[in-house]
């Protein structure tokens, strides 16, 4: 049975000229020491059979990384092409959310509402501040609800009245016009 650490360790030792590495049959001990050179190898295997050729995206630039410095792009990424909802860590969920809050908001026709929903996401920002399992730090601030309610009165205020649509003529089925004689 081959080793494929091993193989590659032995691979390594006669690429690179090295005579005070032999060869042996004894499965090869991974270890911090050598993790490096293992890992640029098995790279390196792979290069000169060609796996990496041709792969989508190649030499392009990444896509949508945004003007400002975001550590979690890929994970925020990887939820917008999937479509994926409620997932990931509280603090970037929160984050769209906050986003998307004013759009939400202007959605809800009494005030109530707009406390409620408010409310409710300042309860979750706190939380979220206060959960000790890691993950990216929760930057989402906030929102002061008077303030915001305010806002959400201004912004409907400023939307134009619905304008009714004028009724069809109706017409009458079954009845005709008396013809006059004559």
């Amino acid at each position: 049975m081959s080793d494929p650490r091993g193989n590659a360790a032995r691979y390594w030792a006669r690429q690179t000229d090295q005579p005070d590495v032999e060869p042996s049959s004894a499965p090869m001990q991974l270890t911090a020491e050598n993790k490096h050179e293992f890992v640029e190898t098995a790279i390196q295997v792979a290069i000169r059979r060609g796996e990496f050729d041709d792969l989508p995206g190649a030499g392009k630039p990444l896509e949508n990384l945004g003007t400002h410095h975001d550590p979690d792009w890929w994970i925020r990424r990887k939820i917008e092409t999937e479509n994926l909802t409620g997932l990931g860590p509280p603090a970037l969920l929160l984050r769209n959310e906050d986003r998307e809050l004013d759009a939400n908001l202007d959605a809800l026709a009494r005030e109530s509402d707009v406390r409620e929903v408010l409310e409710d996401f300042n309860k979750r920002v706190i939380a979220a501040r206060r959960q000790l399992q890691g993950g990216p730090p929760v930057i989402t601030r906030t929102r002061d609800v008077d303030a915001e309610i305010e806002a959400w009165r201004e912004r409907r205020a400023a939307r134009p009245a619905p304008v009714a649509a004028p009724e069809p003529a109706r017409r009458r089925f079954g009845r005709r016009k008396k013809q006059n004689p004559g």
